[in-house]
């Protein structure tokens, strides 16, 4: 089938790459504009178009893929079908019915659950047992097309934002080829989705790293392991951002002020939450590497009764 792709970030990429390696012609790679990035603000090209680049396919990027004369662009490359992954624009109707075999998205939840941005990170944070990757066929909504196929995940106890981000990916990639292959045979089925059930999230920023204490202890420790590598979770110690990379949440606790740290060894730090005790296991305090708690311990003097900080007026 002749392609054209529209992503932006690596777990489109893989998606992408799979995609050529079952023969298909990817004639466009439409992908969003270059950005600044970093305290240099060094202009950074995305995932997708450093992969397209790299494999001779042509990249097209549009302020708005929208607008009429991104509409007419991609025109020119007479799509049998298009696939989005994570691609952050929304399509017009116009390209939605352009191709043969209709516009495919890859979406990372089990539709309609979590129908939106984030869906990967939500699902940590929010402790769902199982998530999944659906591909469906677009319509002008978002993510409210029908469901052509879902591949579903089990979530480990130490399951991060990146690692589940990783392995869906990957699941994402096996099943978009596959449901090319039944689009094209005529045997896709195409489901509705259930309204009732369905479900919203939204962006990921870094504020949301924030750790508020007076949560529970297994709230928390989801939040940190959703958060992880990207924004992360943080706290304030001793006026210092403290990056909690790692943590295991305990019952007990004095149950008086949250965020106090009310158990300190050479190789333990347990902090006070709303609910139950928190165990720091890797942390990173500002301007330091990240470590685990024995290695911070070891350098860093820390007394029980200091009082970790929330701090919502500050960035990362």
């Amino acid at each position: 089938m002749r392609v054209v792709f529209m992503g932006t970030p690596d777990f489109a990429v893989e998606t992408l790459k799979a995609i050529l390696e079952a023969g298909h012609e990817v004639a466009l790679a439409v992908t969003k504009q270059d950005k600044p990035k970093g305290r240099g603000n060094v202009i950074q090209m995305s995932p997708v178009k450093e992969y397209a680049l790299l494999h001779g396919i042509p990249v097209f990027q549009p302020r708005r893929v929208r607008e009429a004369e991104s509409i007419a662009h991609i025109r020119k490359y007479r799509p049998e079908i298009i696939i989005t992954v994570a691609f952050g624009q929304i399509l017009s109707k116009e390209i939605i019915e352009m191709p043969e075999y209709g516009c495919i998205n890859v979406h990372a939840s089990l539709l309609p659950k979590y129908r939106g941005a984030a869906p990967i990170q939500w699902a940590v944070i929010n402790g769902d047992p199982v998530s999944g990757v659906t591909t469906m066929r677009m319509d002008e909504g978002i993510d409210t097309g029908d469901i052509i196929e879902q591949a579903k995940v089990s979530l480990s106890e130490d399951e991060t934002g990146g690692s589940l981000f990783e392995r869906l990916s990957k699941e994402g990639a096996k099943l978009c080829v596959h449901t090319m292959q039944s689009i094209k045979e005529g045997t896709a089925i195409y489901t509705r989705q259930q309204e009732s059930e369905a479900t919203h999230v939204g962006m990921i920023d870094k504020k949301m790293g924030d750790i508020d204490w007076t949560k529970s202890a297994v709230s928390i420790e989801r939040l940190i392991r959703g958060l992880s590598p990207w924004p992360s979770a943080y706290t304030k110690l001793n006026g210092k951002t403290f990056k909690i990379w790692r943590a295991k949440a305990e019952a007990g606790g004095d149950g008086k002020e949250a965020g106090k740290v009310i158990f300190v060894s050479k190789e333990e730090l347990k902090v006070q939450t709303g609910e139950g005790m928190l165990s720091l296991l890797q942390v990173q305090l500002e301007g330091k590497k990240r470590m685990d708690a024995q290695a911070f311990l070891r350098g860093y003097e820390i007394s029980e009764g200091t009082v970790l900080i929330q701090d919502k007026k500050e960035d990362v």
